[in-house]
């Protein structure tokens, strides 16, 4: 038998630096690149000179100081205090706060509506699974803006004057003037109250000569808004959220069954999970869809942040100030809602590891 000397371990290959040449493929391509964003902003620097000679010879002023001017103008619904003389900046930021709670109310509703419409379309009830598609056909085929007027009609032709309004137990009152409703209020201490619990008490509304006094309340337009919004949505989120249980193998289920899990906890043990990784890039598009589609609302006269750009626009004359506002809010409010929900997806893929 013959002995072989050992074989020494070869070294670690060195690092060699790469070589930029002209015939390297990666030089072109970012040397395509570079010469595209270089086109790009000449593009851009083109387009804003161009608009201001042409505005300027036209007499038509530009810039940004028409924010500070006064508002000359009433909003009927407003998280923060807002009257006509205050600025155009606060109220845009008035138009962004009606923006946001109709959008954020709306997610909240079609995702809980979406996900039972999407789970009973797999129900082994007919009756049950008959219905919840003639909704999704329905409310995804009829245009959204057709939907909101039909929601709005609804509202303040077909509800009782306030002075008749309906109520429940005298707590909850619809009218066309809208949902009046109990709210929690401080003792007349004011801020000064805030830490005590003692000061806090319910203020009920109540059915007066003149209507409706004391409480909160929605207007038919945020209703309508609301509403149209969540209903058209929730017919998207429901085909994702089936889609999304129907990407799970079988096996998958066969398993928890053979260990004898019931229909309830396969679902929100084993289907769940596994789906809700199918099911969240898709209905991040639907946020994103529902968030957009709340300009929408300046048809029904909801003021938005759309309404209050328009009536801006009508009074100072500045379209492009205006005009630039709505896309870079409505641009900044998609890339927010991607950037959350691409956190969230990413917790959900590290649990499922």
């Amino acid at each position: 038998m013959t002995l072989r000397a050992p074989v020494p371990p070869r070294a670690p290959p060195t690092r060699q630096h790469r070589v930029w040449s002209w015939r390297s493929p990666a030089a072109r391509a970012l040397l395509w690149q570079a010469l595209a964003l270089v086109g790009l902003l000449v593009g851009l620097l083109w387009l804003v000179h161009n608009t201001q000679v042409n505005m300027a010879a036209r007499g038509i002023q530009s810039g940004w100081d028409f924010l500070g001017q006064t508002a000359g103008f009433d909003i009927g619904e407003q998280l923060i205090a807002f009257d006509a003389g205050d600025s155009l900046a606060r109220a845009f930021l008035v138009g962004l706060l009606n923006t946001l709670r109709v959008a954020l109310l709306g997610i909240l509703l079609c995702t809980l509506l979406g996900t039972l419409i999407g789970l009973g379309r797999l129900s082994h009830n007919l009756l049950l699974r008959a219905l919840c598609r003639a909704y999704v056909e329905l409310f995804r085929n009829v245009p959204l803006l057709v939907q909101l007027l039909v929601w709005y009609l609804l509202l303040v032709e077909y509800l009782p004057d306030s002075a008749a309004a309906w109520s429940w137990r005298d707590a909850l009152f619809l009218s066309k003037a809208g949902l009046a409703f109990p709210t929690l209020v401080t003792g007349a201490g004011g801020w000064n109250d805030w830490n005590d619990w003692s000061g806090w008490h319910w203020q009920l509304p109540a059915l007066q000569d003149f209507g409706i006094e004391g409480g909160g309340a929605l207007s038919p337009e945020f209703i309508a808004v609301t509403l149209g919004l969540s209903c058209y949505t929730a017919a998207f989120v429901a085909e994702v959220v089936r889609a999304g249980l129907r990407s799970v193998p079988y096996g998958q289920i066969e398993a928890a069954q053979s260990v004898g899990l019931s229909r309830r906890q396969t679902l929100r043990l084993v289907t769940g999970p596994l789906a809700l990784r199918v099911i969240l890039p898709p209905l991040t598009n639907q946020y994103l869809n529902l968030t957009k589609n709340s300009s929408l609302a300046v048809a029904i006269g909801y003021p938005d942040l759309v309404s209050i750009a328009n009536t801006t626009l009508n009074q100072t004359g500045r379209a492009v100030e205006c005009i630039g506002v709505i896309m870079l809010v409505y641009l900044a409010l998609s890339l927010l809602t991607a950037a959350l929900m691409a956190v969230f997806n990413r917790r959900v893929a590290l649990k499922e590891r």
